[in-house]
């Protein structure tokens, strides 16, 4: 018995309809990161080991999966060694996690030949070792943009439009939230824990998912004071409009510089972008988005599908000061978003809103059922391609209509042609209607 053929698991196949639809939702993006003048480049699947250790956080740490050296790994290793040791001995590279340490170690690879301030869009698969469950994968693609060597605010303002547009192309209302780490460390400053900024933010950031008394133990286990935790509360609690929100934390930050600068950048993008006016997307201010990263230090971003079961964030981005610092290229500031391309899917395939035309890729299928109608239509067809038609013909003349006619449904070809002593009959397969018409004319409908 043969093996069974089978996938690792959190990886997945996709069929040639979801692939249509995925390429959908790539394209769409695409053409809104170009219309902002970002442009495009690409990262190895692989990256040193050394590349992406230490910039996740110690969890973030433990998902990246460690590529084998080639051969056998044993020769000359001491099997006995340290763990940590033998680790670094067997395995030197490792699959990316995501696609922001790979561009920040391009930028200053690179930076002799690059154009500051750098836009560019990248759209790869990432790996995470993570425990797959739904909506969790281990390889998944991830879509970005970001601008590098630029701390102008226009460029956040330009983010928060391009959310919009996309979203606004692909039909699904959604909801911005912004944040600034700026507010975050004002908070941390003002309440005593300037050291527990990010303990606090990543507690603060769990406030929907497990409420303020969850929040509150998980402060008190990482040992943030009693009284630091009663400070936190009115600001947990708080509920209200982006204004009102702002003079809240004027007053509650009035004491601290960096507090009081993030508040002034927060007005400037709402501010500004209220002045462009969106077209879909609403946007707020989330005093508890912290989005667990360690590198953001101003904006944050998350989005959220307006509409629909699913919640799950489907964008998000921010600011970070000094992402090359890592690779020698200090005081290099940029600001970018992602796009989670599989919660898009999900959320696109759970409202239906796929255009009629995705579902298809071939728009005309010839059918013949003899050895001449098929030599006759074979330079139609190439007639028809080079006129910008995807088209195909079957190519078995043996086989009845039925056969032909199932398989053009099969894939969701919407026309069919075919031809009796020369004459060409367009069948419309959704309404049943059909015309004779010459080749010409048939070109001129389809396009």
């Amino acid at each position: 018995m043969g093996q069974k053929p089978s996938i690792p698991k959190g990886t997945r196949d996709f069929s040639p309809q979801e692939m249509v639809r995925r390429n959908y939702i790539f394209d769409s993006i695409k053409q809104v990161f170009q219309r902002y003048g970002y442009l495009p480049i690409e990262t190895p699947a692989m990256e040193n080991l050394s590349t992406l250790i230490g910039k996740y956080g110690e969890e973030g740490d433990k998902l990246i999966f460690k590529i084998l050296n080639s051969g056998d790994f044993k020769d000359g290793v001491d099997m006995s060694a340290d763990s940590k040791q033998l680790v670094n001995k067997i395995s030197e590279k490792a699959l990316k996690y995501d696609l922001t340490v790979p561009f920040a170690r391009y930028v200053v690879q690179h930076q002799s030949e690059i154009t500051f301030p750098f836009k560019r869009y990248q759209i790869q698969p990432v790996w995470r070792a993570d425990r797959p469950q739904k909506g969790r994968y281990r390889e998944f693609y991830q879509c970005d943009a970001d601008v590098i060597g630029s701390d102008s605010l226009v460029n956040e303002v330009e983010l928060v439009q391009m959310i919009d547009d996309v979203f606004t192309k692909l039909k699904v209302p959604v909801l911005i939230k912004i944040n600034n780490r700026k507010i975050l460390s004002g908070i941390a400053e003002v309440i005593g824990e300037k050291e527990k900024i990010v303990t606090i933010t990543v507690a603060i950031d769990k406030l929907d998912k497990v409420g303020a008394d969850g929040v509150n133990k998980e402060l008190k286990e990482n040992g943030v004071s009693d009284s630091a935790i009663q400070k936190l509360q009115p600001l947990i609690e708080f509920k209200g409009t982006t204004l009102e929100k702002v003079n809240f934390l004027k007053g509650l930050l009035s004491t601290s510089d960096i507090g009081l600068k993030g508040i002034s950048e927060v007005e400037y993008i709402f501010k500004t972008v209220d002045e462009l006016k969106l077209n879909t997307a609403k946007i707020e201010l989330d005093i508890t988005l912290a989005r667990g990263l360690n590198y953001y230090t101003g904006a944050i971003f998350e989005v959220k599908a307006n509409v629909g079961t699913l919640t799950s964030s489907i964008c998000g981005g921010g600011r970070y000061d000094d992402l090359t610092g890592i690779f020698g290229l200090p005081n290099m500031s940029g600001v970018g978003i992602s796009f989670g391309a599989d919660r898009i899917y999900d959320v696109l395939n759970e409202l239906n809103l796929y255009p009629e035309t995705v579902s298809a890729s071939t728009k005309l299928l010839f059918v013949a059922f003899n050895e001449k109608d098929q030599s006759d239509l074979l330079p139609l067809l190439a007639k028809v391609r080079k006129a910008g038609i995807n088209s195909e013909i079957y190519p078995n003349v043996k086989a009845d209509a039925k056969k032909q006619f199932t398989y053009g449904e099969s894939k969701n070809i919407p026309f069919v042609i075919s031809t009796k002593e020369g004459v060409l009959t367009l069948k419309n397969i959704v309404s049943g209607e059909k015309e004779e018409l010459t080749i010409d004319k048939i070109i001129e409908k389809l396009r």
